[in-house]
């Protein structure tokens, strides 16, 4: 089946281009000039896949990830950020809103198409075969939901595939190489910084239910998961 990409870019001239490398690559483009026409076409039909500009006319991209974050049905559909904003901190800055990846401008369509495939196969690639259950956590694999203390967790694809594999390798240590190896996949590039933003976005996931500390950092190793005392 197709997937369906919506494009949130003001600049015609950038949709354009995007929506043309996408039906190359085989997949269906949609579009939207702002973060109001953004959720009008969610409403209507959820993408598999949101490319999403920083500088967005009214609301920006960054409070639009935001938002998407918090609703429920676009809570997990995977974002990739078009940005030209290539500062550490603004990386880092989307990700904790809950981007899964960014593409620096100027880009390529060519390495445009590959990130989106990388992160399609990442969020939509789940592992998981069975339910797990360790210290108040439940990750059911095949319907691919979680719960805590038995009630369901909104959780985005990333830290879902963190935390199953944290939930079938407790109390083991892995730094960020074999976590970003084992979560993200070798053959993709992502920075290690990128797994200390998503352990934080899985900590806060777990903050409700008194959980989060199961994830824990150990100092110049990297995290494990262990059951609480």
């Amino acid at each position: 089946m197709q997937k369906r990409i919506l494009i949130v870019e003001d600049e015609v001239s950038i949709r354009d281009m995007v929506a043309f490398a996408l039906r190359k690559a085989g997949m269906d483009a949609i579009h939207a000039g702002d973060a109001r026409e953004a959720q009008l076409a969610i409403s209507e039909q959820v993408p598999d896949l949101i490319l999403l500009d920083w500088m967005l006319p009214g609301s920006s991209g960054l409070e639009l990830a935001r938002r998407l974050r918090r609703e429920e049905l676009s809570r997990e559909i995977p974002i990739i950020m078009l940005t030209a904003r290539g500062e550490e901190m603004d990386r880092v800055n989307g990700l904790e809103a809950g981007v899964d990846d960014y593409v620096v401008k100027p880009f390529s369509t060519r390495e445009l198409i590959a990130r989106i495939k990388a992160v399609l196969r990442r969020s939509q690639g789940d592992d998981g075969s069975g339910v797990v259950e360790l210290g108040g956590i439940r990750v059911d694999g095949p319907a691919h939901r979680v719960f805590a203390r038995d009630q369901p967790v909104a959780i985005g694809p990333t830290e879902y595939r963190l935390l199953y594999f944290f939930m079938t390798h407790p109390e083991r240590v892995y730094s960020r190489a074999q976590l970003l190896d084992h979560v993200w996949g070798g053959s993709v590039y992502v920075e290690e910084r990128t797994v200390d933003v998503h352990i934080r976005r899985l900590r806060k996931t777990l903050e409700p239910w008194k959980l989060e500390d199961m994830i824990q950092t150990v100092r110049g190793a990297g995290y494990r998961l262990s059951e609480l005392d």
